[in-house]
């Protein structure tokens, strides 16, 4: 191929340049076309020591009409993360022309803290594929978040081409959890509403009844004449049982509605519940805490109060445990709750979510999420459960501790 030379003194104007970038773009253009067709079988992509040239082989028509129908994203990759290959959903996923992303590197697209994370499951992903969440920097400057997975490519495959991955844009997904969580939120706050209300219907129209009845019954035993022994003694028993009728309505007017939580606040609240449920269960509690400084919003306190509620709920529900330790922390911003038990264990990634246990747990961690919180369970079968959340002790934005 002959280049036509020019003079040393000449100089293109303004409408030779133009008709040079038309030109090259037109060719990048057919390059592009020609890729996906399956007419290129090799790419040279310009690097720090010369122009290397990668073959396709191994991104054959099939795949590249299989690709280009996916709803995902579809790339393949060399070892160092170069775009071989692209199709148009991913170029529209990152609003990014497909002619600058193929002989890109994926790492530009990433964060720095994201590309360790890409590089760490490239290297894993070279036995037997692996799968991560990143959030790729778009051409706009916005952010999509995304789930890869990542499969090698058989050693027969073309020169260079080391990786597929297919990308899933999570940005859909992301908006419906945020919506669920929303949601769980205000149901979680249509319940606590429902619950004040229904602890004073019972304070107002149980409790204070059982009381004025117990009342008139004391006053009946010493009525009664000496020779009514008999009657007097079923009276007292009538008696006995009403107050204990009267306390346990009481009880649970209290876990429906913590009277203590506003007023003397989340340490109190926490002695209080574990004294009632050592009193009622006989199970033995270690109780460690320490007052939080500044005071959790009413919010974030009543997160913490619930989650140790339930805690407790399986522990003398499931457990079957003898002994628990609960102890609340404070390290920087962030409160550390953290419930412990010697009970019988179980396997957290099997619980069937009809089970009581697994709609509790599920409460937790959405209780913990929407104050962006963090929530871990640790157990084992014979070896006891340990459930732990952190959660900030202001509104300034998810755990990051």
């Amino acid at each position: 191929m002959k280049v036509a030379g020019r003079r040393p003194s000449s100089r293109p104007g303004p409408s030779r340049e133009v008709t040079a970038l038309r030109a090259r773009l037109a060719e990048a253009d057919e390059t592009i076309r020609a890729i996906q067709s399956g007419k290129v079988d090799a790419l040279v992509i310009a690097g720090k020591h010369g122009p290397r040239v990668y073959t396709l082989e191994g991104a054959e028509r099939a795949y590249r009409l299989l690709a280009e129908s996916m709803n995902e994203g579809a790339l393949t990759l060399t070892g160092r993360a170069v775009v071989l290959y692209a199709n148009r959903r991913f170029a529209r996923m990152v609003k990014r022309p497909l002619e600058r992303i193929l002989g890109c590197s994926l790492h530009r697209m990433l964060s720095t803290a994201d590309q360790a994370t890409l590089r760490a499951h490239l290297k894993r992903a070279a036995g037997s594929g692996s799968r991560f969440q990143v959030s790729l920097r778009a051409g706009d400057g916005s952010q999509v978040p995304a789930q890869i997975s990542v499969r090698p490519l058989p050693k027969s495959a073309s020169e260079g081409a080391r990786f597929v991955i297919v990308v899933t844009d999570m940005t859909e997904t992301r908006r419906s959890q945020e919506m669920l969580r929303i949601l769980s939120h205000r149901l979680a706050q249509a319940q606590e509403s429902e619950r004040g209300r229904v602890a004073l219907e019972l304070t107002d129209n149980i409790t204070q009844p059982l009381v004025v009845i117990l009342i008139r019954l004391q006053t009946l035993v010493e009525k009664l004449p000496a020779h009514e022994w008999p009657s007097r003694g079923e009276v007292v028993n009538l008696s006995k049982l009403l107050g204990e009728t009267a306390e346990e309505v009481e009880r649970i007017s209290r876990n429906l509605r913590p009277g203590l939580l506003k007023t003397l606040g989340l340490v109190a609240a926490l002695r209080a519940a574990t004294g009632e449920f050592v009193k009622r269960t006989g199970v033995r509690i270690k109780l460690a805490c320490v007052q939080l400084i500044p005071p959790p919003p009413a919010e974030a306190k009543l997160a913490l109060y619930r989650i140790f509620e339930e805690a407790l709920r399986n522990v003398e529900k499931h457990a079957r445990a003898r002994h628990a330790a609960v102890r609340l922390t404070q390290r920087r911003a962030f409160a550390h709750l953290a419930i412990r038990d010697d009970g019988i264990g179980f396997d957290p990634d099997h619980i069937p979510a009809r089970r009581e246990a697994g709609c509790g747990l599920l409460r937790m961690r959405e209780r913990a999420a929407f104050l962006g919180g963090v929530l871990t369970i640790t157990s084992a079968r014979g070896v006891g459960t340990e459930v732990k959340v952190s959660i900030p002790l202001s509104d300034d934005g998810p755990v990051t501790d």
